[in-house]
């Protein structure tokens, strides 16, 4: 498999700091919000933030594919595709909670190699590189060994995501655990990469919002995957199973089928 090279590593912590910067420059600013034709929030920060690191990567690497949540997909003949989301919890980040994250991956042959979740309110990182130990903050991290699920927490962004089907399942899954929460956005990826959560399950996501989780809670020890238990690559779908380790993954593939 094809290894990233030091400067990459480099220019995606860079990109990191990028973002961080311009959006806590407007974070609890109300003034920058607009509505999409869907109804999701967007701010002035998701844009300019995005638009600012599409600069840079079309600067460095002008032959690489980029896809971003505010300014659609550039294609190209590379292997290499950068996945941008700019801030991920866009409700969070207007209604001046800290949970909002940026998300940025780098794939290659459509399959993520490289990945970070920058939290800039809680100056927070998680960095996630194959076939390397994740990190937090610098410091290599761990998900935790449990391995009942009675034991387990559970963490959703929110049960609006889930069809009614859906629901059925998530339900199934969580009235197992201990108990669950929501509202987190990517920070409970990364809180199950420290170990602090057990299990994330989630439906209505986009490549932007999962594909920098991978190499995140895979080197930390966990498991991700769609609810099939099928590798999350850029041709998935909009479900995502994240758990600490292999034995809760298959009992909640398990739970999911079963259901």
């Amino acid at each position: 498999m094809k290894e990233l090279n030091k400067d990459m590593i480099d220019f995606a912590k860079t990109l990191a700091d990028v973002a961080r910067h311009n959006i806590m420059q407007t974070f609890r600013d109300l003034s920058s919000i607009e509505f999409k034709e869907d109804g999701s929030p967007v701010t002035v920060a998701d844009i300019e933030t995005e638009a600012k690191i599409r600069r840079l990567i079309e600067n460095t690497y002008p032959g690489h594919a980029i896809y971003g949540e505010e300014h659609g997909h550039t294609h190209s003949d590379s292997r290499w595709t950068w996945v941008i989301d700019p801030i991920d919890g866009t409700r969070s980040f207007i209604t001046g909670q800290p949970t909002f994250g940026s998300l940025i991956a780098l794939l290659y042959d459509q399959k993520p190699m490289l990945g970070i979740i920058d939290m800039p309110a809680l100056e927070e990182r998680w960095i996630g590189i194959t076939n390397q130990p994740t990190s937090h903050n610098g410091r290599a991290c761990q998900t935790n060994d449990k391995k009942s699920i009675e034991e387990a927490t559970i963490f959703a962004t929110t049960i609006d995501m889930f069809t009614a089907e859906e629901l059925k399942h998530f339900e199934r899954v969580s009235n197992e655990g201990r108990f669950r929460s929501f509202g987190l956005d990517c920070y409970a990826y990364g809180l199950l990469a420290s170990g602090y959560a057990d299990i994330v399950m989630e439906s209505d996501l986009a490549i932007h919002d999962f594909l920098a989780l991978v190499p995140i809670v895979s080197g930390a020890g966990g498991c991700i995957s769609d609810w099939s238990g099928k590798p999350l690559t850029f041709s998935s779908g909009k479900q995502v199973l994240a758990t600490a380790n292999p034995t809760l993954h298959s009992i909640c593939l398990r739970i999911i089928r079963d259901t």
